[in-house]
């Protein structure tokens, strides 16, 4: 179901107004309320999940199943450098993600299904879900409720800069990685920095533990279960010549199955307190288990890619590599049927990706987004034969 130029028009219009006023994690108000202006405008009912989110509800003239939609809202804490006419006017905070184009496609796809209800066999829940950028985010909340319940299928994509403008990106199983965060504090003992023989360095502790955590994915990790681990945060010391009291490091760890996940924390854990005791430290390990692997369900990423060759040609849909960035969407993949989609806005006169200050996407991507959703949610309404295995 093809965007006609007004609807096109006005899906870039909502862009870049929201791409103007962005909200950070969990205070997206004046954005949900935006959302929610819009949806009543075009007739559709909403309701909240969490207080901090909005779903519009579009029911079919036929039954069938029910399926959800989904979009983020949050922008992130970035000074925005792009020069764009349009550009954020809250200082300190961007739409460096795509978020603004994924509200805007999500709209689209609303006001294309409300002037098309005698082609909906069953109800679709538009979701414009709060804080996918944080830690414990959105999605994370939304799954300890009833939401799911009932609900047959949940479809998500994400505007990529790292894939080429035109091209359409799909992957069964699992797509894009586990994400989990940790710290490490070393309590040493202090002094001078010229008798180190009267201190325990936290400094020089920390330093070995660092360089042993970097074996854990080389030498304890399966060569084909992908992981990585990095270390994103160090500090230690205020002045040149005096060895502090405690050293501390943090950082993230990605993979794309659980035993990986709980492999690394034992044997990071094992790391630390071995090099601890080793030095006559103390020590304390901190590890969060965060969003888990998006995990695509084969027949519905089967059908959102036929579904996008027949409307834009085999050469434009790509099976792509897993991507060990993280995305809350992996939530729902673990409760539902789940399908997530990478809509390809790389640019070689914008070469600049995700969360940098001069982010931008390429905006005529925005009417393939809404074309691909609407049609490929009527089809599966439609096809009773697609099984959700």
């Amino acid at each position: 179901m093809k965007p006609d130029i007004n609807l096109t028009k006005w899906v870039i219009e909502q862009r870049r107004y929201l791409h103007t006023h962005p909200e950070i994690s969990h205070e997206e108000v004046a954005t949900k309320t935006y959302i929610t202006e819009q949806l009543h405008a075009l007739g559709i009912e909403t309701y909240s999940i969490t207080g901090k989110d909005v779903v519009g509800i579009v029911y079919g003239e036929h039954p069938g199943k029910t399926v959800i939609i989904r979009s983020d809202m949050d922008a992130l804490p970035i000074l925005e450098e792009t020069g764009l006419p349009f550009a954020s006017v809250n200082k300190g905070v961007m739409h460096a993600c795509g978020h603004d184009g994924h509200m805007s496609i999500l709209l689209g796809i609303a006001k294309l299904l409300v002037s098309n209800k005698s082609a909906i066999h069953g109800t679709i829940h538009l979701l414009f879900q709060h804080a996918e950028e944080a830690v414990p985010g959105g999605a994370g909340e939304i799954v300890k409720t009833d939401f799911l319940d009932n609900k047959d299928a949940i479809f998500g994509y994400h505007l990529w800069q790292p894939l080429k403008s035109g091209l359409i990106g799909v992957r069964p199983g699992s797509t894009m990685a586990g994400a989990d965060r940790f710290s490490i504090t070393i309590y040493g003992k202090g002094g001078h920095g010229s008798m180190p023989e009267e201190t325990i360095d936290p400094t020089l502790v920390i330093s070995h533990i660092i360089t042993q955590l970097h074996t854990i994915v080389s030498r304890n990790v399966k060569a084909i279960d992908q992981a990585v681990l990095s270390i994103g945060e160090l500090n230690s010391g205020t002045t040149y010549n005096v060895i502090p009291d405690t050293a501390y490091a943090s950082g993230t760890v990605r993979y794309f199955n659980m035993e990986t996940s709980l492999l690394i924390r034992k044997r990071m854990e094992d790391i630390v307190d071995g090099v601890c005791k080793s030095f006559g430290a103390t020590c304390k390990v901190e590890y969060f288990h965060g969003d888990p692997p998006v995990l695509n369900n084969k027949a519905l990423t089967s059908f959102i890619q036929k579904t996008a060759v027949s409307l834009f040609g085999e050469e434009k849909v790509v099976e792509i590599d897993p991507i060990l960035g993280a995305e809350d969407f992996a939530c729902y993949s673990h409760k539902i049927p789940a399908s997530f989609t990478f809509i390809g806005v790389g640019k070689e006169e914008a070469p600049y990706g995700h969360h940098h200050p001069k982010f931008d996407i390429d905006e005529d991507m925005l009417s393939v987004g809404v074309e691909l959703f609407t049609t490929g949610v009527l089809d599966y309404l439609r096809d009773n034969s697609v099984a959700n295995n």
